[in-house]
């Protein structure tokens, strides 16, 4: 009896080790939102939320963005394994020196535009000149100068630029023809505040032919030597994706994930089932095996538009193949 007891409580301590070890021995990931959470990144909170990272054995911290955070400078100093980010952005900071690959992009389509009053005398690009036009900085202007550049307006004299907050105040009151907005996001702000659409014109970026690619996911160039870097982030990969379609496929199951994260208690339900809703047409491939991929024409698109800059490009040189691997796609196919 004795005996047994030791050996029951010999089991004991093992199960006990093996749990412990078992805990002690999940990946930490550190992922860079850019910006505070919302719909536009719940395929991250879905994945948390339904135990895939746990699942994949990993151990996630999602790390929420806003307005004094750049995932550039966050990624650049290591504090951070991997980061959400627009295109523009990220290639001009890796001519700026920081070495950044595209490792996958879950939006595939753009959802940024302007958005204005009709009763400003806005109609069409052409009436761009002479008017005042809120534009979101921090990296997000890039594709709007590169607009500008297109369209042969110059920003210091042709056009006064707004550096716009992140609200829609300036339209409400007044104070711009035009603001940046989001179809998922800032277009809904002014309908909520009583504009009508009616009375509303949007130019799509998409449509306007000077659009870039938007929310991808970014590491740092060296770490892709490594491949146990390679296999962990595979892991964590494959577990985002599978949280991208399970919130494209249930909108209103990802809006209560994004607003259980939000410890501001800020983001409600209705918002963010309404903004998941339109984040949802951005991401076309969504529920097939080619979410996340890079297209590398999208990708040698975007360098175009980016190049095209006029006497200002955002960048000034093709970064070339270099500037995006499918490394970590391909892991997490595995």
């Amino acid at each position: 009896m004795i005996r047994s007891s030791q050996c029951a409580k010999s089991l004991l301590v093992l199960a006990l080790a093996a749990a412990g070890f078992a805990a002690q021995a999940a990946d930490k990931v550190t992922v860079q939102l850019k910006w505070v959470p919302q719909a536009q990144f719940a395929g991250y909170y879905v994945a948390a939320a339904k135990g895939f990272y746990k699942d994949a054995g990993l151990d996630v911290a999602i790390k929420p963005g806003g307005p004094d955070i750049a995932p550039t400078q966050v990624i650049a100093g290591k504090q951070a394994d991997i980061v959400v980010d627009w295109m523009p952005s990220a290639l001009a900071a890796r001519e700026a020196g920081v070495p950044l690959v595209n490792v996958a992009q879950v939006f595939n389509q753009s959802g940024l535009m302007l958005t204005c009053k009709k009763s400003s005398g806005v109609a069409s690009p052409k009436d761009f000149k002479g008017k005042t036009l809120g534009v979101w900085y921090g990296g997000n202007e890039y594709p709007f100068l590169n607009w500008m550049g297109k369209l042969g307006l110059k920003t210091d004299s042709d056009i006064k630029i707004l550096k716009q907050g992140f609200n829609v105040d300036p339209l409400l009151q007044n104070q711009a023809a035009c603001i940046s907005t989001m179809i998922y996001n800032e277009y809904w702000q002014v309908v909520d505040a009583g504009v009508k659409e009616k009375d509303l014109v949007t130019f799509f970026y998409e449509k306007e032919g000077v659009a870039t690619l938007e929310d991808g996911l970014y590491v740092l160039e060296d770490n892709l030597k490594d491949p146990a870097f390679v296999a962990k982030m595979g892991k964590f990969l494959k577990a985002t994706l599978k949280g991208w379609d399970a919130a494209v496929k249930d909108p209103e199951g990802a809006a209560k994930a994004v607003v259980a994260a939000d410890t501001s208690g800020s983001a409600s339900l209705k918002v963010q089932k309404r903004q998941m809703e339109n984040v949802a047409k951005l991401i076309t491939n969504a529920g097939t095996k080619k979410i996340g991929y890079l297209e590398p024409a999208a990708y040698e698109r975007t360098v175009k538009v980016l190049l095209a800059g006029g006497s200002d490009p955002v960048i000034k040189k093709d970064p070339g193949k270099a500037a995006y691997s499918h490394a970590i796609y391909d892991a997490a196919q595995k």
